[in-house]
């Protein structure tokens, strides 16, 4: 009889350590925001990756600052960047030339293209708006006025 009890009382034993060990478990990992902590370091590199590279081009500004301190550097950053001049002198600028097969300058530009005579004029006129000659009555000129809601 007295060994019955012992295990009777051992089995009770048996589960409330596993059950302490499941519980103690549970609270640690509930209560341990191991994910946010990940998050934050994650965070934490980009951040401090993304202040790495502000440096690098403060760096760079800083020096770009340095040679633009003289005046002739100045000067010469005017004049390739911006197109500008002294007072008093004047800006030409040279195109390249076209140097396309076929292609010539007087094809491309229409300024090169000769004037159009005056007597063929009429002929080109608004395309696709039929033109009503009833006439020189006020109410043709007018419908002639108000074409364009057609």
């Amino acid at each position: 009889m007295a060994t019955a009890r012992k295990s009777s009382h051992s089995s009770p034993q048996r589960w409330v350590f596993p059950l302490a060990l499941a519980t103690a478990a549970a609270m640690l990992v509930t209560w341990f925001p191991l994910s946010g902590l990940l998050h934050q370091q994650s965070e934490i590199s980009s951040t401090l990756s993304q202040i790495a590279n502000v440096r690098q081009q403060e760096q760079a500004l800083t020096t770009q600052a340095r040679t633009l301190d003289s005046t002739a550097a100045a000067t010469q950053l005017a004049r390739e960047q911006y197109q500008l001049v002294n007072p008093g002198q004047s800006l030409i600028q040279v195109l390249p030339g076209n140097t396309t097969g076929n292609v010539t300058a007087q094809s491309v530009d229409p300024g090169f293209q000769p004037l159009v005579s005056p007597s063929s004029a009429p002929a080109l006129g608004t395309v696709g708006v039929p033109r009503t000659h009833a006439g020189n009555s006020f109410f043709a000129r007018l419908l002639r006025t108000f074409e364009f809601w057609r």
